[in-house]
């Protein structure tokens, strides 16, 4: 079933923007203070004056934590990147959210899955 004119709309205005982005960067941008090993430091006073801030790039890379310190020059440009890259993803949840109203409307759909199916259990009714 072809999508309803009202979602071919917008599946194109989210395509026009989606060829406007620039580089996308995922994972976060985030500013850490730090304590040192030098018990006299000023960092371990009280209350302490931590060493900060530092720049880190996070991400996830094959389900493990990766980061990269940045400076402060990188962190002006990459912050843009890292913008993009959200916005990128909430266009695509939004196309996607629009395919997946399409198929659960399409009428050609059976009631029923065919035989040998296996679908998820009813909910369990409390007594």
């Amino acid at each position: 079933m072809p999508l309803s004119a009202e979602a071919a709309d917008r599946a194109q205005l989210i395509a026009a923007e989606i060829a406007t982005l620039g580089p996308a960067l995922p994972g976060t941008i985030l500013a850490r203070s730090m304590r040192c090993r030098s018990p006299g430091c000023h960092c371990h006073a009280d209350p302490p004056h931590l060493h900060g801030p530092y720049w880190f790039w996070t991400r996830k890379v094959e389900a493990k934590t990766v980061s990269r310190v940045l400076s402060a020059e990188q962190v002006d440009e990459y912050r843009s990147w890292s913008d993009t890259d959200r916005r990128l993803r909430a266009l695509v949840r939004e196309l996607e959210q629009i395919a997946i109203a399409a198929v659960e409307a399409d009428p050609r759909s059976p009631h029923r899955p065919p035989p040998g199916l296996r679908t998820a259990a009813p909910p369990v009714q409390n007594a």
